[in-house]
């Protein structure tokens, strides 16, 4: 089965997981991806060893690419890069603030050398302002758009548990590739693209943004519970396990009440009627529904919840994920063996694409030096 981006080469002076994840969704698709690795190594390939002894970030967002060592201080491996840059489709690159540009590797320049040519450049804050040259990671990144501030628990604001910045960049800055190859498709003509962290999750923050922009107040943390909807949470089984309801309306409140509780009447006694007055007296409606919960095992309140028509989900830890009946599992190879990992979450109609292997660092330096003309040593 053919790939859509089978052809187009992708250069990618890129490290940690913002640039790797666009850059892996172009190789999943078919691109050739040449990641460009210093001496060391992207130094991702240092944050664990969890995965058969290598790191997790790195097997996740490096399958498929074409790993060559070069440094961009050495004159020589600058001429090489050049000369890839030059048959390339698209070149991304998220290093320290201004320092592509200082090495000869400036998005307008590259343009203006290769017209067809694609730039992404990937930053923490965007490439003017007082925030364009501070270091950006993605808890840093968190806390500085609002994300950590209504997460967590009411005690205090909280992390998310992903790298829920670097990967809203990431997916924005694939997107907007696939929109300028669509463009050059019918004008010739590449694009400059620029993604920040920042951006990518500002975009995400909207709906608190106008929350508090209509209301004058942050959205409150409210751990598993939802600030304005009542019943909407967790609450503990007999056995222990957490179920998370969502009520949306008063039907739902009303069959909730008397195929899960069996309290039909419920709905009218003071203080259960309306949401707006659950929420007003969440600490009451949410204990009455506890004390029916801790009687039921998870298996008992999941088929009352089942009968009830009722939205739920169970509150899973990593070992409920690997269990769980929904996950879909793709292996990729990788040095020390292969790797299973959660599936990419688009379904084709012709079929499951194959994954490339996880590379070794610098496993193809030798081959493109030759392929593209090295017009000196390795720079290792």
């Amino acid at each position: 089965m053919g790939k859509p981006l089978a052809g187009l080469l992708v250069l990618s002076l890129e490290q940690a997981v913002a640039a790797p994840y666009c850059a892996s969704r172009l190789a999943d698709a078919g691109a050739r991806v040449i990641k460009v690795e210093r001496p060391e190594g992207d130094f991702a390939r240092g944050y664990d060893a969890v995965a058969k002894g290598q790191s997790s970030y790195f097997v996740w967002l490096n399958r498929g690419k074409e790993s060559l060592v070069a440094d961009l201080k050495n004159p020589n491996d600058a001429a090489l890069l050049h000369r890839i840059a030059a048959r390339a489709d698209v070149f991304i690159q998220n290093l320290a603030p201004g320092a592509a540009a200082r090495a000869g590797f400036g998005a307008a320049e590259l343009r203006r050398r290769h017209p067809r040519l694609i730039t992404v450049d990937i930053s923490g804050y965007g490439e003017s302002g007082d925030y364009a040259t501070m270091k950006a990671y993605d808890l840093l990144v968190q806390a500085e758009s609002g994300l950590a501030m209504i997460t967590g628990h009411p005690a205090g604001p909280g992390r998310v548990g992903v790298s829920a910045c670097d990967i809203a960049c990431g997916m924005a800055a694939h997107a907007a590739v696939l929109e300028a190859l669509i463009e050059r498709g019918r004008t010739g003509q590449g694009k400059g693209i620029a993604v920040s962290l920042f951006d990518g999750m500002a975009d995400w923050m909207n709906v608190p943004l106008l929350f508090y922009e209509g209301t004058g107040k942050t959205p409150p943390r409210m751990g598993l519970a939802h600030p304005s909807i009542c019943p909407y949470g967790a609450f503990a089984t007999r056995d222990q396990a957490l179920i998370l309801i969502a009520i949306q309306n008063e039907r739902e409140w009303a069959n909730f009440c008397r195929d899960f509780l069996r309290e039909p009447e419920l709905p009218q006694k003071p203080g259960f009627e309306t949401n707006t007055i659950r929420v007003s007296e969440r600490a009451r409606v949410d204990a009455h529904i506890a004390a029916v919960f801790a009687t039921l095992s998870h298996e008992e309140a999941a088929a009352r919840l089942r009968a009830a028509n009722i939205a739920f989900g169970f509150v899973n830890d990593c070992a409920g994920l690997q269990a769980h009946p929904a996950l879909r599992r793709v292996t990729v190879a990788t040095p020390n063996g292969d790797v299973a990992l959660a599936a990419p979450p688009a379904l084709f109609s012709d079929g499951a694409r194959a994954l490339g292997p996880v590379p070794a660092l610098g496993a193809h330096s030798a081959a493109i030096r030759e392929e593209f003309g090295d017009g000196g040593t390795m720079a290792v």
